[in-house]
């Protein structure tokens, strides 16, 4: 049966693979400044990316929602019910080709204990666990997950609420070990020629949008993500995207 999109739409070569709505910016009569998650944080970090002359709106990919009818072409509706708590986890449950690495905060996360079953490579860490232990942990878990299984394409969620001071995380990471921890990523992945797909997902707090845009400026300024770089993400290019959270 033909189906009629809006979804796509022609990209000129100009633009980055750097996809972005204002939409994504929740407000709600001013009462989401009230709520600990900063709901402005994406257009905070493309500002911020503006204001270092890194962007401009002429090289951004505006995003378009995609409607029932479009996600049903290749979804049955049972499955769009299930992504409410661990999607991600739960839908690839028996999926071999799919390898999930975690690492998480372990009297927290993740709450679902069937969904976790799903999570090949698990990276359990204390209370407030701080740089040097995280990132020892992230580059080591990161090589062994390579060596078992060779993706075709990585989806990075690199996610802030590891930032010290995060009430939901409950870890103790500075911003420059968040910084680090992507730039360690980035490189990993990047030197076995593998395609990568960043998004930014959880942060609770009103600095994550800047250190967020402090890590796209240190990926851009090692080389490791830009127009010129080799093709390494999921649409032909090494930009990282910058959506909403993920599941």
């Amino acid at each position: 049966m033909l189906h009629t999109t809006q979804l796509y739409q022609h990209v000129p070569e100009t633009r980055w693979p750097i996809v972005y709505s204002p939409r994504y910016n929740i407000t709600f009569m001013g009462l989401e400044k009230l709520h600990p998650f900063d709901a402005g944080k994406w257009g905070k970090v493309i500002n911020f990316l503006k204001e270092e002359k890194l962007l401009s709106d002429s090289m951004l990919v505006e995003a378009r929602e995609a409607s029932e009818e479009d996600l049903l072409v290749v979804h049955t509706r049972r499955y769009l019910n299930e992504l409410k708590g661990n999607g991600h986890e739960r839908d690839f449950m028996d999926d071999k080709r799919v390898y999930i690495m975690d690492v998480y905060n372990r009297h927290i996360y993740p709450g679902d204990r069937f969904a976790k079953q799903a999570i090949r490579r698990k990276v359990e860490l204390e209370w407030g666990t701080e740089d040097d232990e995280y990132l020892d942990k992230v580059g080591r878990n990161i090589e062994k997950s390579l060596q078992e299984h060779l993706p075709d394409v990585v989806v990075y969620n690199a996610g802030t609420d590891i930032l010290e001071g995060d009430r939901l995380g409950g870890l103790s990471i500075s911003p420059a070990g968040i910084v680090k921890r992507d730039e360690l990523v980035f490189r990993m992945v990047r030197g076995r020629h593998v395609p990568i797909l960043m998004v930014t997902s959880g942060g609770y707090q009103k600095r994550t949008a800047r250190i967020i845009a402090d890590s796209i400026l240190n990926l851009f300024g090692l080389g490791l993500i830009g127009p010129e770089s080799p093709s390494i993400s999921a649409q032909n290019s090494d930009t990282p995207l910058l959506p909403p959270a993920v599941p």
